[in-house]
């Protein structure tokens, strides 16, 4: 068994732990009901794509000084893996404003930003995918990951700085009993590990699509000049 499978499978057990203390252990919201147990998973989803979007600035910055791939191939590992979670928190948001809000979506200042995060991000990878491959295409990227992360903080104090329909912030400010803010932080950290098993599985397989490109660009050049070489000869 290889280390990413070992670290996949660990992964994979500590979110069923993750699970059972969300259902067993933290009790039921007294206003809510059952349906605030996706808070857990909806913030901690948020925090995992904002440590992965992290992880792109840092590796869009580094390629800029200095070009180095693994930088770049940690910066494409951590968007995909951000963009992710990201759809995971805006679905596990829809989810759960639909019986507490009325409506799967409201125009608020925290969802609103977020589906501009993703927005961001998602175009990250469009330009990834679409760019010819090279020192161009991972340079707008890096310039397009460093500025899209100007969207974290805004996602962060959107409650903070605009009134919205959104909860306000309720972890530093000691609002949850300590069963509840006890899952929640093991929630977290189980996500967080998630997405950096992810990452760097992802990472992995950026190396190896790299390795395959950098391998057939000398047989795609020797089959473009093959034709007029055969001409030549006869001629």
């Amino acid at each position: 068994m290889s280390s990413y499978v070992k670290a996949a499978a660990g992964a994979v057990v500590l979110m069923l732990l993750a699970a059972g203390a969300i259902f067993l252990y933290a009790p039921t919201d007294a206003l809510q009901g059952p349906v605030q147990r996706i808070f857990y998973l909806h913030v901690s989803s948020a925090v995992a794509a904002f440590g992965c979007f992290a992880v792109v600035l840092i590796g869009g910055v580094i390629y800029l000084r200095n070009e180095s791939v693994t930088a770049d191939r940690f910066a494409r590992a951590g968007a995909l893996v951000g963009v992710l979670f990201t759809t995971v928190t805006l679905v596990m948001g829809m989810l759960w404003a639909k019986p507490v809000w009325g409506s799967f979506w409201a125009w608020d200042a925290r969802l609103t930003s977020t589906l501009v995060l993703w927005i961001i991000y998602a175009g990250y990878l469009l330009v990834r995918r679409l760019a010819e491959p090279g020192r161009q295409a991972a340079r707008l990227a890096a310039v397009v990951g460093i500025f899209g992360f100007i969207d974290v903080p805004v996602v962060y104090y959107s409650v903070t700085w605009w009134r919205t329909q959104h909860p306000g912030p309720v972890i530093v400010s000691n609002a949850l009993p300590p069963e509840m803010l006890s899952t929640f932080l093991f929630t977290m950290a189980c996500t967080v590990a998630l997405a950096a098993v992810m990452i760097v599985i992802r990472y992995r397989i950026e190396t190896l699509l790299d390795t395959k490109q950098t391998s057939t660009e000398p047989a795609k050049v020797l089959a473009s000049r093959e034709p007029s070489g055969l001409a030549g000869r006869a001629r």
